[in-house]
């Protein structure tokens, strides 16, 4: 179990889950990196920029 930085909901993650594999809070949609797993940690995951073809 760990909580979601943005809004605080508890979110459960199970023995597959893996350092740097993204997961969607269920509560507000947040996208959350886990960044480690002893004890269970996320973050709010880096959002893509556009390239606009460059």
């Amino acid at each position: 179990m760990v909580e979601c930085t943005e809004c605080g909901a508890t979110l459960a993650m199970n023995e597959d889950t893996e350092v740097g594999e993204l997961i969607t809070c269920g509560d507000c949609g947040a996208d959350l990196e886990v960044t480690g797993m002893t004890p269970p940690m996320v973050q709010l995951a880096p959002q893509e920029e556009e390239d606009w073809g460059e």
